[in-house]
């Protein structure tokens, strides 16, 4: 890749390339259940990263960095009513009141599993365990596990399970947009 591509101005706020930027598309999705996404700090500077634009979208979440030097205020996980949304472990009673709060590991597949391994407040979460995607969702790239998918896609398919479909739409179209914009200029976000 040419210096000029690889030093292509970024969007501040979506992190996209400027010609890619979707900060003019980026709905307000407000929902009842608070969204805390709890980024690994690898995921900071990528590219890729989608639960930048999640929170972008959703007045009522809040990103907290995980790993970084200063460390991690971790209290937010102990509050009453908050979930873990994640493939495998100890799921809610079916009877359970929805969740207050739920929390999204924005991080790869490898980091996300060291993050439930290695924080307590996390391992003492039930789960919301969401089906593998539906063959067809669109992607850039084929994920590492069977129920791999964009923090994204993960956080627009809890937010239906949870609150319903006509309050997840502006999700899922942001999230289909983003990778039809990225896939239409190649690799080149």
């Amino acid at each position: 890749m040419s210096s000029r591509l690889a030093s292509r101005p970024r969007c501040s706020r979506c992190n996209l390339s400027r010609h890619l930027c979707l900060c003019a598309e980026i709905p307000q999705v407000r929902t009842r259940t608070r969204i805390l996404l709890l980024q690994h700090v690898m995921e900071i500077a990528k590219k890729s990263n989608t639960g930048r634009v999640a929170a972008l979208a959703m007045p009522n979440s809040q990103v907290i960095i995980h790993g970084a030097p200063s460390g991690t205020d971790l209290e937010l996980l102990s509050e009453p009513g908050t979930w873990l949304l994640y493939p495998d472990g100890p799921t809610a009673p079916p009877d359970a009141p929805p969740p207050r709060q739920l929390v999204v590991l924005d991080a790869s597949w490898s980091q996300a599993r060291r993050m439930t391994q290695r924080l307590p407040e996390l391992r003492a979460l039930p789960r919301l365990v969401l089906p593998p995607p539906e063959p067809g969702l669109l992607r850039l790239r084929e994920p590492s596990h069977p129920s791999g998918m964009s923090t994204l896609d993960a956080v627009a398919r809890a937010v239906e399970a949870l609150e319903g479909r006509e309050v997840a739409e502006p999700l899922e179209r942001l999230a289909a947009l983003r990778v039809q914009r990225i896939a239409a200029c190649g690799t080149l976000y």
